[in-house]
C-alpha cells in the first residue's frame, strides 16, 4: 500500500474515535524499519483500545496488512504495527513522560497533506495564459450613470438671480454714517490722561492800575519833640 494512502487512512482512524493531538512524522531519514510514524493521546484507556481498533479495522478494510499490536491490556499505551508505519497511541501522562516527539520529530507532516489524494495526470487544469485575448474571460459590460447636469445649470441661475439682491442691499448702505469703534491706543491714551493728577489752579492776579489813574496819596504824620 502507498504510504501517502497508508497514512491518510490512519490519520482518518483516530479523527473517528476523537483521538487528541495527532502527529505525524517522516523517519525515512533516521530508519530503514519504518517510513512514518504516528502519535495520538487518549484520555482513558477504553479509547486508547478504541483508537487501536478503529486504525487496525480501517486498514483491514482497505486490504493493508497489520503485522502486530502491543499494550492493549493495559490501555496505557498501545503501539500498533502497519509494516511502513508505527502508531503509538497513549495516555497523556505516558505522552509526557517519554517524548517520542523529541526522538522522531524531525520530520512533521502536515496532516492537510496526509489526507489529500494523489492527483492523476489529467486532473490538472490547463494553464491559460492571459496575454491572449481569446483565452481572456468574456467581462460584462457594467452601465455608466450619467450626473444630471441641468441641475447644476439650475443651482447657477438660482445663484444669479440672487446677485442683484446683494447689490440693492449695497446700494442701501450708502449715505449712512457708520460708527468706528476706537483703537486700542486711543482708549489707553484717555485712560492715562484720565489717570494724571489734577493740576492746582492759582489765584488770579490784581489788575494792575491804569496809567492815566490818580496817585494814591499818602500821609505823613509829624511828630512834635516835647521839650524838656
Amino acid at each position: 500500500m502507498d504510504i501517502k494512502k497508508l497514512q491518510t487512512l490512519v490519520v482518518d482512524a483516530l479523527e473517528d474515535v476523537k483521538g487528541q493531538d495527532i502527529a505525524v512524522f517522516d523517519t525515512v531519514h533516521l530508519t530503514s524499519l519504518f517510513d512514518r510514524i504516528a502519535i495520538v493521546s487518549g484520555t482513558s484507556n477504553r479509547q486508547t483500545k478504541a483508537l487501536a481498533a478503529s486504525v487496525r479495522d480501517k486498514v483491514k478494510e482497505a486490504g493493508g496488512e497489520i503485522i502486530g499490536m502491543e499494550g492493549e491490556d493495559t490501555g496505557e499505551w498501545v503501539l500498533v504495527d502497519l509494516g511502513d508505519m508505527i502508531v503509538h497511541i497513549m495516555q497523556a501522562p505516558i505522552r509526557a513522560y517519554y517524548r517520542l516527539e523529541e526522538i522522531w520529530g524531525d520530520k512533521p507532516v502536515k496532516l492537510g497533506a496526509a489526507k489529500r489524494a494523489p492527483k492523476k495526470a489529467g486532473d490538472e487544469p490547463k494553464k491559460v495564459s492571459g496575454h491572449l485575448a481569446a483565452s481572456k474571460a468574456n467581462v460584462e459590460a457594467t452601465p455608466v450613470i450619467e450626473k444630471k447636469a441641468p441641475a447644476k445649470k439650475a443651482a447657477a441661475t438660482t445663484a444669479a438671480k440672487k446677485a442683484p439682491a446683494k447689490k440693492a442691499v449695497a446700494s442701501k448702505a450708502v449715505g449712512k454714517t457708520v460708527k468706528v469703534a476706537p483703537t486700542k491706543t486711543e482708549t489707553a491714551a484717555v485712560k492715562a490722561l484720565k489717570a494724571l493728577p489734577e493740576k492746582k489752579v492759582r489765584a488770579p492776579r490784581a489788575a494792575k492800575p491804569a496809567a492815566d489813574a490818580a496817585p494814591a496819596k499818602t500821609v505823613i504824620k509829624r511828630i512834635k519833640k516835647v521839650e524838656e
